[in-house]
C-alpha cells in the first residue's frame, strides 16, 4: 500500500488556449477543467487506477466537494480538519503543450493542523509499503517540518518518497542522512538550488544531472530519481546510475508529470523490478501523464514502458557506508 501526504491540496483549473498565451490579449479557451489535485493526492489516483491500494492524507472537510471527487474515483481518504478552504491553482496550457502554472498559497497551518497531518499519516503509514510526502507546505508551516516527518519515519517499515522543492526540499537535504529517504524526485532546477550545478547544464546533461544526484546519495538518499523533462530522467543510488530517454509525445499538459513519474518509480519497486526497470516505469508514466489533460493521470494500458530506452551512465559505485558513522550521524542530527 502506498500513503501519500498533500500538506497543501488544490483545486486545478486547467484552460486549454486555443492559441498561443499572449500577454495583454484577449484570448479564447477550447476547455476548462477542474480537478482534485495536490502532488500527493496525484499519486494516489495514478495508484489506484494502476490497483495499487493507497490512502490519502490531506487538510479537507469529510463532507467537502474536495474530498468525494476523490472518494468517487474510487481512493481511500483520511480528511483532517483544515484551518481554512482549499486553494485554487491556475494552469493555462498552450496548443505546442507550453504550460504555465499560477500558484496560491493556501491557507495557513497552524500546530494543531500539522499534529492532525502527522498523526493521520502514522496510523496509514503503519500497514504501507511506501509513504510519498509530496508537493508544497502551506504558509505557517515550518520549513524543516517534511523532514521531521521523514525522520520520525526512518525506522518505520515504509519507505519514504520525498517530491516538494524550495526551502522544505533544502531543509530536508541539509539534514541527511536523519532524514534517510529511500527516493528524492527533484527536478534539474530542485537539484541544482541543493548542489549549486548550473540548470541548463543539469537538463541537457543526463551524466552532469546524474553527477550531481550522486552528491546527495552520498549524503544519505537511497535513491534519487530527477526528472528532465523532454530529456527524460536520470536515476542514481549507491551502486548504478542509469538515464531514460522516453518515447514521442504530443505535450497536452505537463502538470502531474513528474507525479506520475514518481508512482512509476514506486511501483516498480513494490514489483521487484531493478532500478533500470524502475526508471523505465518512471518515465513510461511521466511520458504518459504529459500526454493528457489537466492533471489526468494515466492507467496502465496508457503507458508504453516497452518504448523507453534506457542506458547505464559511467559513474563509479560509492564505497560502502560505516555502519558506526552512519549511527552516529543518525543519534546527532545536523544543525
Amino acid at each position: 500500500m502506498i500513503v501519500t501526504l498533500t500538506a497543501n491540496p488544490s483545486f486545478d483549473r486547467t484552460i486549454a488556449l486555443s492559441s498561443a498565451l499572449e500577454r495583454g490579449g484577449v484570448l479564447r479557451a477550447d476547455s476548462v477543467l477542474e480537478q482534485a489535485g495536490g502532488k500527493g493526492v496525484n499519486i494516489s489516483r495514478v495508484a489506484t487506477l494502476a490497483g495499487v491500494p493507497s490512502v490519502a492524507v490531506f487538510p479537507a472537510a469529510a463532507d467537502s466537494p474536495f474530498t468525494a471527487e476523490l472518494e468517487s474515483q474510487g481512493i481511500t481518504c483520511r480528511p483532517v480538519t483544515p484551518t481554512g478552504p482549499i486553494r485554487v491553482n491556475l494552469t493555462l496550457t498552450e496548443p505546442d503543450g507550453t504550460t504555465t502554472k499560477i500558484n496560491s498559497s493556501g491557507s495557513d497551518a497552524d500546530e494543531h493542523l500539522l499534529q492532525r497531518l502527522r498523526d493521520a499519516l502514522g496510523r496509514a503509514a503503519s500497514t504501507a509499503s511506501w509513504v510519498v510526502l509530496a508537493g508544497s507546505l502551506p504558509p505557517g508551516t515550518p520549513e524543516e517540518w517534511y523532514a521531521e516527518v521523514a525522520a520520525a519515519l526512518a525506522d518505520s517499515p515504509a519507505s519514504v518518497a520525498v517530491d516538494t522543492s524550495e526551502r522544505p526540499l533544502l531543509a530536508l537535504a541539509e539534514r541527511l542522512p536523519t532524514t534517510r529517504p529511500a527516493v528524492l524526485k527533484p527536478n534539474a532546477g530542485e537539484l541544482c538550488m541543493i548542489t549549486g550545478d548550473d540548470p541548463a547544464t543539469v537538463e541537457g546533461d543526463p551524466l552532469a544531472a546524474a553527477t550531481a544526484a550522486r552528491r546527495l546519495v552520498a549524503d544519505g538518499a537511497g535513491a534519487v530519481l530527477v526528472t528532465l523533462g523532454g530529456a527524460g530522467a536520470v536515476l542514481v543510488d549507491r551502486e548504478s546510475a542509469w538515464h531514460a530517454t522516453p518515447p514521442p509525445v504530443d505535450v497536452v499538459s505537463t502538470v502531474g508529470a513528474g507525479d506520475s513519474s514518481l508512482f512509476g518509480y514506486v511501483l516498480g519497486d513494490l514489483r521487484g523490478l531493478d532500478p533500470a526497470d524502475r526508471l523505465r516505469l518512471a518515465v513510461a508514466y511521466g511520458t504518459a501523464a504529459a500526454g493528457l489533460p489537466g492533471t489526468t493521470m494515466p492507467s496502465p494500458r496508457q503507458t508504453r514502458p516497452d518504448a523507453v530506452a534506457v542506458t547505464p551512465l559511467p559513474l563509479e559505485p560509492l564505497p560502502t557506508p560505516d555502519p558506526g558513522r552512519a549511527a552516529a550521524d543518525v543519534a546527532t542530527p545536523t544543525a
